[in-house]
C-alpha cells in the first residue's frame, strides 16, 4: 500500500496511462456511439502495449530508498 498526498495523483502511475489514453484517443473527437468511442480506445491499446516498456522503480536512486528497510518474511 502506497499513501500518496490528497493532490498527488501525478504521483500514481496508472495517471499518466489514463491521460494518455484521453489525449491520444478522446481529446478533440466527436463519436457518433459508443461502438466508435470504444473502437478508438481499444485501437489506442492495442497499439500501447505493442510498444510498451518496463518502467523501472519509481526514484530507483533517492537516498530515501535507502533509508527504508523491509523485512525478508512478511507474512
Amino acid at each position: 500500500m502506497v499513501f500518496l498526498p490528497t493532490y498527488g495523483s501525478w504521483l500514481n502511475w496508472i495517471e499518466s496511462e489514463f491521460a494518455a489514453l484521453r489525449y491520444f484517443a478522446l481529446n478533440g473527437t466527436d463519436h457518433r456511439t459508443h461502438d466508435e468511442q470504444n473502437t478508438a480506445i481499444a485501437a489506442y491499446i492495442r497499439w500501447r502495449n505493442t510498444r510498451a516498456q518496463p518502467k523501472t522503480s519509481f526514484a530507483s536512486d533517492s537516498p530515501i530508498r535507502q533509508w527504508t528497510e523491509y523485512p525478508a518474511n512478511v507474512a
